[in-house]
């Protein structure tokens, strides 16, 4: 019951919004892929159907897609909230392993398996101190699960620490997606410490800047 709660009467989200993400990322996104109704995304660390969402919006447009988070009450509610889609409660890494889980709450945006983020931030969040263990999955395996034959035309990520080392490890070169998001800045502006290797990996693999929104910087694919 409190999930529907958080998803409907919380968070409203039977009520169309031009905007889902917090700084205003899926207007761009939306924009971006305004002439395409029924395309694929692939939201690792979806967090919330609704909100900060990136891909909200393309849902509502007729997308579909796959949505990974390592907290399960955040896919308890994309099962609700996208039933088409396929969600899934996994760590990615390349070799199956166990990770713990740095809990902050149910509902939180910073739990994480990144240990240095964890402790920058232990003493605004995680004051229960509750962890959690989840076991990992790989690109191929997740893809194969999903059963989605289609090419995946966007990508966010936002895994609060683990970006850049997830993002190395996804293929994008296999499925060519037009637009990439990505987590780049603080919210103050500054550059996260992983942002020159993020960004000459995306140079290297063919991808421009298309906008930085906020912490977000958007990667268009070209041609």
């Amino acid at each position: 019951i409190y999930l529907y709660y958080n998803l409907y009467f919380r968070h409203k989200g039977n009520q169309n919004r031009p905007q889902y993400s917090q700084w205003g990322e899926d207007k761009f996104i939306l924009d971006f892929f305004k002439d395409k109704n029924n395309g694929v995304y692939f939201d690792i660390g979806c967090f919330h159907p609704f909100m900060y969402s990136n891909t909200c919006l393309l849902h509502k447009k007729g997308w579909q897609g796959i949505n990974i988070d390592i907290n399960p009450t955040s896919i308890d509610l994309f099962k609700i909230a996208r039933p088409r889609d396929v969600n899934l409660c996994t760590a990615i890494n390349n070799e199956k392993k166990i990770f713990d889980v740095f809990y902050d709450d149910p509902f939180s945006p910073v739990n994480t398996i990144d240990e240095k983020f964890y402790n920058n931030l232990k003493k605004k969040f995680f004051k229960n101190e509750k962890k959690l263990r989840i076991e990992s999955k790989s690109i191929d395996e997740i893809i194969k699960i999903s059963e989605i034959n289609k090419n995946i035309d966007f990508i966010n990520i936002d895994i609060e620490g683990k970006d850049y080392e997830v993002l190395t490890q996804i293929g994008i070169e296999k499925f060519q997606p037009s637009l990439i998001a990505i987590e780049t800045h603080n919210v103050d502006g500054t550059e996260i410490e992983t942002y020159s290797l993020i960004k000459n990996f995306m140079t290297n693999k063919n991808y421009n800047v298309y906008k930085r929104v906020g912490p977000t910087t958007l990667f268009f694919k070209k041609n």
